[in-house]
């Protein structure tokens, strides 16, 4: 089962002192591929580079993170801002998402995407209903 990843999941490491990718196997408990949209890639290289100092080391930490992830390049979307791709991308995958972004997550339980966030800053929990397939 894929698993799109945004951007700020893979801050939570660095900020939670959270194992994203054994949490979201003990949450989900399939076998499971997290995937990173090239935008994402996009944006985590940029704030690598022009972010504050923190969210440049932060940045970096995150770009490691995004190694474990399956890149998916989806330049069809051309200047769509991330979150919209991601809206877009899990709508046509029916794919849970990985974010901590309110905004985000409102947009996704709209279409009635699962999303899967930080509770109580120890530990992934997942809102919406997981359709898997057979």
């Amino acid at each position: 089962m894929k698993v799109i990843v945004d951007s700020n999941a893979l801050f939570v490491p660095a900020q939670f002192k959270i194992d994203i990718f054994e949490e979201l196997e003990r949450l989900l408990n399939v076998n499971l591929e997290p995937v990173l949209l090239s935008p994402i890639l996009r944006e985590l290289e940029m704030l690598s580079r022009e972010g504050s100092p923190k969210m440049r080391k932060d940045a970096g930490l995150a770009l490691k993170m995004a190694e474990k992830c399956k890149l998916t390049e989806v330049n069809k979307y051309g200047l769509w801002s991330p979150d919209d791709v991601i809206v877009k991308v899990a709508g046509e995958w029916n794919c849970p998402v990985f974010t901590n972004d309110r905004q985000l997550k409102k947009r996704l339980r709209d279409i009635n995407v699962p999303v899967i966030y930080v509770r109580q800053k120890s530990q992934l929990e997942m809102e919406g209903r997981l359709i898997i397939p057979v």
